[in-house]
């Protein structure tokens, strides 16, 4: 079951969606993450985008059906994470991917402290997450916000 799970997110996190399948690796910031997130196609991840997209990643690394992610489940969805950080988003440190990052791993999303991450923790935190990534507060994260800071 894993290597299945596995296979399907390398397949989700494969397939361009919004920009030139090229602009990840042509050293667009966020391009790679854009080209996952936005699914409409339009260029930019709204709100709710990214609430569907974290859903459809809990599912599926919620390898028991249990409603939670223990920390296998977990430790896994930081494996894989990591490895698409490296292959696909340019692998050189968080620079600007941190917010990303700092939005899905296990401390962030474990708001009750218990060390599982239920299904709603993880809905809920889509509030949170997705301001972090909107640096210019329009609404909408799009390539732009992962550019350089603005003064």
């Amino acid at each position: 079951m894993t290597h299945l799970k596995l296979a399907a997110l390398a397949l989700t996190l494969a397939t361009p969606l919004s920009i030139p399948p090229a602009s990840a690796q042509q050293g667009v910031p966020g391009g790679h993450f854009i080209e996952n997130w936005d699914l409409d196609r339009d260029g930019a991840v709204t709100p709710l985008e990214a609430q569907t997209k974290r859903d459809e990643l809990f599912v599926m690394f919620d390898a028991d059906g249990s409603g939670a992610l223990d920390a296998t489940e977990y430790d896994l969805f930081d494996q894989t994470r990591d490895a698409d950080m490296a292959t696909n988003a340019g692998g050189k440190g968080p620079g600007p991917m941190r917010p990303v990052i700092e939005g899905l791993v296990r401390g962030f999303n474990d708001t009750d402290g218990d060390g599982l991450v239920s299904r709603e923790e993880f809905a809920d935190r889509t509030s949170a997450w997705f301001p972090m990534m909107d640096v210019d507060g329009d609404g909408l994260v799009t390539t732009a916000d992962f550019g350089p800071p603005r003064g």
